[in-house]
């Protein structure tokens, strides 16, 4: 697959490949210095693609490349996920399908502490995991870049606070005393050039920002 080569310069339509509401709302704030005008693929009706692949990478290529092809717009896509160590990666790429339909992600919290337990977890230093975020812009041409971001941390129980989205409340990132669902937008997705911020998307995001944004 050609690998893309492209700037993103102030006004250029870009769209988010989503219609998970959370996530847009962390690409619109990590975007909004750069002047880019974000649409979604919800806003503009097109269907979400079946996710079949077993990599984050193939998922965010498969949805990248699908809301291209049907919008005739540069699009973004992110596959992220929950790897914990001790349940040998999983959830990983099936991170949102242990919420269930419709998305409960309070069962999906309970269900990493259930099967924690169920392998014999004792200890904080058994309850090592880590985010990862994987970005794909495409064109519709079928050229793309990868961009990816990795965010370690232990898995905590009972989930505190009730900011972010997802498995936020039960995963405290390493260096940190409170979990990703007690901390601010800005203090989750906070990066500067040079440095990789702080959530594993906001890091993936940065190795976007340095490659295709202008400062």
């Amino acid at each position: 697959m050609t690998e893309l080569k492209l700037k993103l310069p102030k006004g250029t339509k870009l769209l988010i490949a989503t219609h998970n509401g959370g996530k847009l709302a962390e690409f619109k704030q990590l975007f909004a210095p750069f002047g880019l005008d974000l649409v979604s693929a919800k806003e503009l009706g097109l269907e979400e693609p079946e996710e079949t692949g077993t990599t984050f990478e193939q998922n965010a290529r498969l949805k990248a490349h699908t809301a291209a092809s049907a919008s005739g717009l540069i699009a973004l896509a992110d596959d992220s996920g929950l790897c914990v160590d001790a349940l040998d990666g999983r959830p990983g790429v099936y991170t949102a399908d242990w919420a269930g339909e419709p998305r409960d992600f309070n069962k999906a919290m309970q269900k990493v502490e259930d099967e924690l337990i169920a392998v014999g977890v004792t200890n904080s230093t058994q309850r090592r995991g880590a985010f990862f975020a994987t970005l794909c812009l495409a064109l519709p041409n079928g050229s793309d870049k990868i961009f990816v971001g990795e965010a370690k941390g232990e898995m905590v129980w009972p989930p505190r606070g009730d900011l972010g989205f997802g498995f936020d409340p039960t995963f405290m990132p390493d260096g940190f005393d409170i979990t990703f669902g007690q901390m601010s937008a800005d203090k989750k997705h906070s990066w500067q050039k040079g440095k990789p911020g702080l959530s594993h998307r906001a890091r993936a995001f940065a190795k976007l920002v340095e490659d295709c944004c202008d400062f």
